[in-house]
């Protein structure tokens, strides 16, 4: 029998609620916090729009030693609502709430196993992320906040520092990272890593397999029902000399038989450098390109970017930056400012954005749209 995701999530709450009250209280740690965000966006450009909302995210943690073991679960949930006026119409009203994380995990001193709603990410770039496969945190968003995927992840570490990742996810209906088609629901999607030091930095190679189903994108007179296997391949290294370097690059193929661009390929090179001016000018430079085409690295479509961002602590209270995005393609610059304030349990973000009046920067969901033009954001921030 095949469980639903909300079905998958309360049984781990309840096995959960029964390893934690078959222990003694004064074995294990149980610590609640959570994070309320308020925001309002203003983009003054034809046509007007304007976006306020509020997000809470509360959290619920334990962890339970046992020798040379521990087990451990996070629960938390993403309560949010916003209003969006856009000049002519009425506001319209969006709201949410779903889980955000709810996972277990089981660790000795080289390995760690985690079942239930979680993040995984990995790889080398820092903005542009070709191996972006399994979340969507957008480089401009100072919380980076993203949604998790249902699975089991396993990791073992070697003395060395290598270490190998092997994971199973549960197929749902919504996109993921770069992905334009969702998996098929209730499939089966895995894959692994492994990853080991070279020199002052590591090289890793990265496998995913899912299949994808296109019926709530295409049209079913073209697809006629079917679903496509598909296969993932990368390869990400980092290295520091006298300035971090890194690359990645991903190669994925959708076996489709309507359209002959099979191919993928995600291509990312970067470096960074702190200056020592002030407290510390770090510099950083990525260029990346996306290819689809009939053959590997095939350019039948493609879309070339170059970014340039900058990022200096004023003080412990106040941190500036910068990010300069350019799209060669279309000679687009699009630009982007944040100024952080931090008091105790308050974060403060005025942020401030000039871009083109057609948004084409990656990655491109629902929420983007208030970023074409200019304009400016306001975000405050409570920890508890």
């Amino acid at each position: 029998m095949k469980l639903s995701a909300p079905i998958y999530s309360c049984t781990l709450f309840m096995i959960t609620a029964v390893l934690l009250h078959s222990s003694t209280v004064g074995a294990q740690t149980l610590g609640f916090q959570g994070q309320a965000i308020g925001w309002t966006t203003l983009n003054p450009s034809d046509p007007f729009q304007a976006q306020a909302g509020l997000r809470y995210i509360p959290e619920l943690s334990f962890s339970l030693p046992a020798g040379n073991y521990s087990l451990e679960g996070e629960f938390s949930a993403n309560l949010w609502g916003s209003g969006t006026m856009f000049t002519g119409d009425s506001i319209v009203f969006d709201e949410q709430l779903s889980p955000y994380r709810m996972w277990i995990r089981f660790s000795g001193d080289q390995f760690e196993i985690r079942a239930g709603l979680q993040k995984i990410n990995f790889g080398s770039a820092m903005m542009f992320r070709p191996l972006m496969w399994f979340d969507r945190i957008d480089p401009r968003d100072p919380l980076q906040l993203t949604d998790g995927v249902y699975g089991l992840l396993g990791r073992y570490y070697f003395l060395n520092n290598a270490n190998i990742w092997l994971w199973g996810l549960y197929g749902d209906d919504k996109t993921k990272g770069w992905e334009v088609f969702p998996s098929k629901k209730s499939s089966i999607e895995y894959g692994g890593r492994i990853q080991v030091p070279v020199y002052t930095g590591e090289i890793a190679a990265s496998y995913h397999h899912r299949t994808a189903d296109p019926s709530d994108v295409m049209p079913d007179s073209i697809i006629n029902g079917a679903t496509y296997p598909e296969n993932r391949i990368a390869l990400d290294a980092k290295i520091d000399l006298l300035v971090g370097l890194w690359f990645e690059a991903a190669i994925s193929h959708q076996d489709l038989d309507f359209t002959p661009m099979q191919y993928k390929s995600l291509l990312n090179a970067g470096m960074d450098y702190t200056f020592n001016l002030g407290n510390g000018v770090t510099m950083m430079t990525e260029v990346f390109g996306f290819l689809q085409g009939a053959n590997p690295f095939g350019a039948d479509e493609k879309i070339l970017f170059g970014l340039l961002s900058a990022t200096y602590p004023i003080n412990l209270i106040h941190n500036l930056s910068a990010m300069v995005f350019y799209d060669f393609a279309n000679k687009d610059i699009y630009r982007f400012i944040n100024w952080g304030i931090t008091y105790d349990r308050w974060n403060f973000y005025v942020m401030g954005y000039w871009n083109p009046d057609t948004y084409n920067l990656y990655n491109l969901d629902y929420q983007t749209t208030l970023y074409s033009g200019w304009g400016f954001q306001l975000m405050a921030v409570f920890n508890h």
